[in-house]
């Protein structure tokens, strides 16, 4: 806590200091210009991972993948609330009166950003964190990794407690192949819960007619 209290005052030191750039199109002398602001508009969709519902609130390309990665790689915490925006547009859309569980983060990352995105988007969006899922055992950065060898990378690295008999709706900040969704319904429903759903702020466009 003390190190995240540490980066933060550090953070908001720079902010003074350093010039600030839109986060979607590099415009200077402001942290989201009123173009990249409408893009962050929400437009919810759907896909099915494994049998469950996954809605997102935008679609994980040009500005809305810019201004994700700079939440996530520059530490700009103040977008996390139009993420979250487009994250409650999708828990919307799923069923009412269940826990939200986020998809845990890594200890590694938790150590360099300080704070779990997936977490931090659904206080933005104003609704309560269930923390049901934990990880089990390491895994590799997925980026660089196919359909097949993303879900062998995840498979039983999650387990999950204390949702027994509860409807609960995963949630995570963007959905790609559906590998970590998949892994994340398979132990809360090891664990009894009902997964009703999962929720994303944004999910990267299709390229196959359909994921499993």
């Amino acid at each position: 806590m003390h190190s995240f209290v540490v980066r933060r005052a550090l953070a908001d030191a720079l902010a003074f200091i350093l010039p600030v750039e839109c986060a979607g199109c590099g415009a200077e002398d402001v942290a989201l210009c009123a173009e990249c602001l409408g893009a962050l508009e929400p437009e919810p969709h759907s896909r099915v991972v494994d049998g469950v519902p996954v809605w997102s609130g935008m679609r994980f390309e040009g500005v809305v993948a810019r201004v994700m990665r700079t939440l996530k790689e520059e530490g700009r915490t103040t977008l996390a609330r139009p993420l979250g925006a487009g994250l409650g547009a999708a828990l919307a859309a799923l069923p009412a009166g269940a826990a939200f569980v986020p998809v845990p983060t890594s200890t590694a990352s938790m150590r360099r950003r300080g704070y779990r995105v997936p977490e931090l988007l659904l206080r933005r969006a104003g609704v309560p964190v269930h923390r049901a899922l934990r990880i089990a055992r390491a895994t590799v950065d997925q980026r660089a990794l196919g359909i097949d060898d993303r879900r062998a990378n995840v498979e039983r690295s999650l387990v999950a407690r204390g949702v027994a008999g509860r409807r609960v709706i995963v949630v995570d900040d963007v959905v790609t192949t559906g590998a970590t969704l998949g892994e994340a319904v398979r132990a809360l429903r090891a664990a009894g819960a009902d997964v009703v759903g999962a929720a994303t702020a944004a999910a990267t466009p299709r390229r196959r007619p359909s994921l499993r």
